[in-house]
């Protein structure tokens, strides 16, 4: 969990960050979560306007109440009204990836590019999609879950209950139950088999919504690094083979480490109409 003040240039200005509590409930998922906050914001003597939340999903409408798969104390959790109250601030909340899909378009690689996707490979694998300038929120704010797109039929076992989505495939979770150790210590075929199935993902995603840019963010993608992005590179040229998605292509985030602050701090800006729509 973290948490940062960022400036309307996109600028973090203080930032505090702890590990999830393992195993812990719901109330003390949320003390955590709040004390960050309040640390951050006792750091800085600076005018705060907004708080924008990026979590896991999926989420109910509007994110009034959040249900991430990889963080099992919190189910339909009003993680929104809740920070609301505790920071007396206008709060906004989105998926983590959409956040980032957010924070990417505004200050990142996607900031010259009008459609392209976001994705978190890390814990366990999310998604945000731009179109036309737009992010995509959908009927329950839900769009954009790459991570559920199908790369292995009759693959493993999800946690959200289908088979063969690119979560329970090419996760840190689900890299760590095929190998038994660690992603950072996961061996070079199974980096290349990771990318590999991103790239199926994004090739499936540019064939149907015309995208010509995905920027990858998360520990598993950027730890991995070249040998990740390789493999998905050629995955995506072997797929993508429309006239309008053989350009799609896949780049590191540029926000690095940045990226999930910046993104919440954009889904703030933007529950103000002060950043990209």
């Amino acid at each position: 969990m973290a948490a940062g003040l960022v400036d309307r240039d996109g600028t973090i200005l203080s930032r505090s960050v702890e590990p999830t509590p393992s195993g812990a409930g719901a109330e003390e998922l949320f003390s955590t979560l709040a004390g960050l906050a309040d640390d951050v914001r006792s750091a800085v003597r600076a005018p705060i306007v907004a708080c924008g939340i990026g979590c896991g999903g999926p989420m109910a409408a509007g994110g009034e109440t959040v249900s991430p798969l990889n963080i099992p104390g919190w189910r339909e959790f009003p993680l929104r009204s809740r920070m609301a109250a505790h920071s007396g601030l206008p709060t906004a909340l989105d998926n983590d990836a959409k956040a980032l899909a957010l924070g990417e378009g505004w200050r990142g690689a996607a900031r010259e590019s009008t459609n392209f996707m976001a994705m978190v490979v890390s814990t366990g694998v999310g998604g945000g999609i731009v179109l036309e300038g737009r992010l995509l929120d959908g009927a329950t704010g839900n769009a954009g879950h790459v991570g559920h797109v199908v790369v292995e039929p009759d693959g493993r076992r999800c946690a959200c209950g289908g088979r063969g989505c690119l979560e329970a495939e090419a996760s840190g979770l689900a890299i760590e139950a095929l190998t038994g150790r660690p992603a950072e210590l996961a061996p070079p075929e199974m980096v290349v088999r990771a990318g590999r199935l991103v790239g199926r993902a994004v090739a499936s995603v540019a064939n149907l919504l015309d995208l010509e840019l995905a920027v990858v963010a998360g520990s598993v993608a950027l730890g991995f690094g070249s040998p990740f992005f390789a493999a998905a590179s050629a995955e995506i040229s072997e797929r993508a083979r429309l006239s309008f998605s053989r350009s799609a292509r896949i780049v590191p985030a540029g926000l690095g480490a940045d990226g999930p602050l910046v993104g919440a701090a954009a889904v703030g800006w933007r529950h103000l109409g002060e950043a990209n729509s």
